[in-house]
């Protein structure tokens, strides 16, 4: 997943989209840039079994002794993730209208991808853990 996205629909389009019974994000604004370790909407299942949409913080905790958030699972063989990508309940959908991919070249440039040009909800495909 890219470091840069942004979710500006509203609370009850996303809880309509994700089909979610309870909403726990109260009075969510529109969020046109949304980076790691931000707040977030998210939508997971919660421990009743009640499918829930509430903010949570973007990215797991540093892997070895790093100072900056893992926002991308690329080795799904690893140690550090197989407990909580075999683990449903920790998996959860992140709902977003666009996202950024910056260019190779220096300087970067961001380009922003929507799957329309009204930028229509939809939703990346997230895992969490609990971290304090």
């Amino acid at each position: 997943m890219c470091n840069l996205y942004s979710m500006t629909k509203s609370r009850e389009a996303v809880t309509a989209f994700t089909r979610a019974m309870r909403d726990r994000t109260a009075n969510e604004p529109p969020l046109p840039a949304i980076f790691p370790d931000q707040l977030a909407p998210v939508v997971r299942t919660a421990r009743d079994g009640v499918r829930e949409m509430l903010n949570m913080r973007w990215g797991f905790p540093p892997a070895g002794g790093g100072k900056r958030p893992v926002t991308n699972v690329r080795n799904l063989e690893s140690g550090y993730w197989r407990g909580w990508l075999d683990d449903a309940r920790f998996r959860c959908l992140v709902p977003a209208t666009s996202f950024v991919e910056y260019t190779d070249s220096a300087p970067k440039v961001a380009h922003w991808f929507a799957l329309g040009q009204e930028r229509p909800l939809f939703c990346f495909a997230g895992i969490w853990r609990p971290w304090t």
